[in-house]
């Protein structure tokens, strides 16, 4: 069956230049020990967190985007799958970055992690099916 995902491509390669150039933007910064609180501190892992997950998230859409045709599944559950997929990845930074500014937003990343379970645990059984 031939999918069409044009959005998940397009939108993940999107994701992909955004957390380089993000990594551009906080490298001017790494250098200073001090930086957020210091390496080691909350902010900055959750602000390192969140730029590695635009590049890898990115990756997992465009990976999405090449494994349609082989993802076994109803329309619908297919479509919910793409769209999951791109709830976890806009949603993941920004909660990162929320949370490293207040820390009791931290309920909020359920959010982005049941998306990307649920699209993937969909891909996964799409692929496995006959």
């Amino acid at each position: 069956m031939e999918r069409h995902v044009p959005n998940n491509e397009a939108f993940g390669w999107a994701w992909i230049f955004l957390g380089l150039l993000s990594g551009l933007i906080l490298g001017l910064r790494f250098h200073d020990a001090d930086w957020l609180g210091g390496y080691g501190s909350l902010r900055r892992r959750l602000i390192r967190l969140g730029h590695v997950s635009l590049v890898a998230l990115g990756m997992l859409n465009v990976l999405f985007a090449t494994s349609a045709p082989r993802i076994h599944v109803a329309p619908a559950a297919f479509h919910a799958a793409s769209f999951a997929l791109v709830v976890g990845a806009v949603s993941m930074p920004a909660c990162c970055g929320l949370m490293a500014w207040r820390p009791g937003l931290r309920p909020l990343f359920a959010i982005p992690v049941l998306s990307l379970l649920g699209g993937v645990a969909i891909v996964v059984l799409g692929l496995i099916r006959p």
